[in-house]
C-alpha cells in the first residue's frame, strides 16, 4: 500500500478500531473509511454481559472513546455493507452507494446464534451482542421480578448469570452439556459448579426447551428434565455464527468464517486481509488447519497483524502466530485459558487449579480456575514449549534481463532471514511485557495488545528452569 490509497474497514468493534490505530502508527498517510452496522462508535463489549446489564454502568461508560486517538479515520456507522466485489475492488451500501478501495480490512465478528424454535417475536426473548441488546435486557428485569434464564453453559451464559446473583436477582443456567464450560477441564467446570452454587444460582444442565410458553407478563419454558420455569427475560446465549453475508458470491470461502492463508490475506484476494473472528487461518504454532479463534485479545493482535501485513504486501508479510489467550472474572474468581484447549485429547493436572491439554503428548493448551499469577509462569512454559516456527520471506521475483540469460544465484537462507522487516524484529522488553500482561489479567479492559509475535521467555520459576521437564504423567479423558 502506498500513501495516497484508500483502505475500507469493514466492521467498527475493537477489531476494526485498533486495524485503523496501526495504519497510523506506521505512518499511512492514505484515506482510512470505517464502516459499522452500529451507530455507535467502539466500546467494551464484554462488559454487555456484566456491569452493564446489571445496572451499575450506564452505556456512556462502556465506550472507548477514551481509548481513541486522532486516527484522521472516515466513520460511516449506522451503515452495513450488503455485498463486496473483489474484482472491481468495492463494497457495496444500501441506496446504490459503492466504495471503492485499494485495501480491504474486513473485522465483522460474529453474530449470536439462534435456538431452533424460540419465540424470537417475543420482546423478552433477547440475546446479548450490542449495547442496545443489554438495555433491553434491563427493561425486561425491571417490568417484571421474575426470575431471569439464560440458555447455553459457556462464557456468555456464566458471566450473565452471575451478573444476575451479584444484583441479587433469581437465575437458572439451561445447558446441554454435564457441566458449564466443561471445554475447559474438570478443575475449571467443577469451580464454576461450587461457585453457582455457593452463590444460589440454578443449573439445568443436561436439558434442552422442549415447549416454549409466551403470556401477558412472562415466559415459560418446559424442559426435556419435566422441569418448568417461569422468567422475566431469557437470553439466548448458545454460541454465535461469523457475520459474514455481505460476502456472499464474492469469490471468497465463506463456509466458516473468511478461509485466509497464515498472514491474514483471504484465499483468492491479495487486497483483502481478514481480522478478528471471522479470520480462519492456519496458526503454525499449532498446525497448518486453518481454525477461527473467538477472544477479545485474539480480535486486537490479528487486527493490528493484519494492517501491518497490507501495507507491506503480501511478499513481505509474516505468519500471525499468536499464543491465544483469554479470561474472565466470575464471582471475583479469575478464569483463565491459554493455547488451544479444543484441540486436546488428554488433560493433565499441572498444578493446583492448573489444567494442561495434551495431543500427541505435547501441551497444546492451559485453564485455570483462580491462579492467576501461576498462570503467568505456565503461560512462559507454554510458550517454550510451542514455540512460532522461524519464517524466510519469499524471495523477490528475479527481473526480466533484457540481455543474455545470466544465472541467478539464489539467496542463502541467512541473506533471506536478514531481509525480515525490521518492526516484526523478534526482541522485546521482558519486563513491559510481564508488567501489561499482569494488568491485563488484573483487569477486565485490555490494555493496548502485545505485538502478535512478541512473547515471553520462559520465567526463572522452578519448573521453567529445567527446559527437559516432562509433563505429570496422570492424564484424564476429557469427557468429550
Amino acid at each position: 500500500m502506498a500513501d495516497g490509497d484508500r483502505i475500507v474497514i469493514v466492521g467498527a468493534g475493537v477489531a476494526g478500531l485498533r486495524a485503523a490505530e496501526r495504519l497510523r502508527e506506521q505512518k499511512f498517510d492514505g484515506e482510512i473509511v470505517l464502516i459499522g452496522d452500529e451507530a455507535r462508535r467502539p466500546y467494551h463489549r464484554p462488559m454487555i454481559s456484566k456491569a452493564l446489564v446489571m445496572g451499575t454502568e450506564r452505556p456512556s461508560d462502556v465506550g472507548l472513546s477514551h481509548y481513541l486517538p486522532d486516527l484522521d479515520v472516515h466513520w460511516r456507522l449506522g451503515a452495513r455493507v450488503t455485498h463486496l466485489d473483489t474484482t472491481e475492488r468495492v463494497v457495496h451500501l444500501p441506496g446504490g452507494e459503492s466504495l471503492w478501495y485499494d485495501g480491504l480490512i474486513a473485522a465483522t465478528g460474529v453474530y449470536p446464534r439462534h435456538l431452533p424454535g424460540a419465540p424470537r417475536h417475543d420482546p423478552r426473548v433477547r440475546i446479548l451482542r450490542t449495547v442496545e441488546d443489554s438495555m433491553a435486557v434491563r427493561r425486561c428485569l425491571n417490568a417484571s421480578k421474575k426470575p431471569a434464564v439464560v440458555i447455553g453453559a459457556g462464557l456468555i451464559g456464566n458471566e450473565f448469570a452471575a451478573s444476575m446473583r451479584h444484583i441479587g436477582r433469581d437465575v437458572t443456567l439451561i445447558g446441554h452439556a454435564k457441566a458449564p464450560l466443561h471445554r475447559f477441564g474438570d478443575r475449571v467446570s467443577s469451580g464454576i459448579v461450587e461457585a453457582h452454587h455457593e452463590h444460589r444460582a440454578k443449573l439445568a444442565m443436561r436439558s434442552e426447551v422442549r415447549h416454549w410458553i409466551s403470556t401477558k407478563d412472562t415466559v415459560g419454558l418446559h424442559l426435556t428434565n419435566n422441569q418448568l420455569l417461569v422468567a422475566s427475560v431469557v437470553v439466548l446465549a448458545i454460541g454465535s455464527v461469523p457475520s459474514v453475508d455481505w460476502m456472499r458470491g464474492s469469490g471468497l470461502d465463506i463456509s466458516d468464517g473468511v478461509l485466509c492463508d497464515s498472514k491474514l490475506f483471504a484465499e483468492g484476494a491479495s487486497d483483502v486481509v481478514i481480522a478478528g473472528d471471522i479470520a480462519r487461518w492456519p496458526n503454525l504454532r499449532f498446525d497448518e488447519t486453518p481454525r477461527r479463534v473467538e477472544h477479545w485479545i485474539n480480535a486486537v493482535e490479528s487486527a493490528r497483524h493484519a494492517a501491518d501485513n497490507l501495507l507491506m504486501g503480501h511478499s513481505s508479510a509474516i505468519p500471525f502466530t499468536p499464543l491465544p489467550r483469554a479470561w474472565s472474572t466470575l464471582y471475583d474468581t479469575r478464569l483463565q485459558m491459554c493455547g488451544m484447549p479444543s484441540l486436546a485429547e488428554d488433560t493433565v493436572t499441572l498444578a493446583d487449579g492448573i489444567t494442561g491439554f495434551i495431543r500427541d503428548g505435547r501441551l497444546v493448551g492451559i485453564s485455570s480456575w483462580d491462579k492467576p499469577r501461576a498462570m503467568l509462569d505456565w503461560m512462559a512454559e507454554l510458550d517454550r514449549r510451542l514455540p512460532a516456527p522461524d519464517y524466510v520471506p519469499e524471495p523477490e521475483p528475479a527481473p526480466v534481463a533484457e540481455v543474455p540469460e545470466v544465472p541467478v544465484v539464489e539467496p542463502s537462507l541467512a541473506a533471506l532471514a536478514a531481509d525480515v522487516p525490521a518492526e516484526f524484529d523478534s526482541g522485546f522488553d521482558h519486563q513491559a511485557f510481564e508488567r501489561e500482561f499482569e494488568s491485563e489479567f488484573a483487569n477486565d479492559i485490555p490494555t493496548t495488545a502485545f505485538p502478535a509475535q512478541s512473547l515471553p521467555a520462559p520465567p526463572t520459576t522452578a519448573f521453567a528452569a529445567q527446559p527437559g521437564a516432562a509433563l505429570p504423567t496422570m492424564a484424564i479423558p476429557m469427557g468429550r
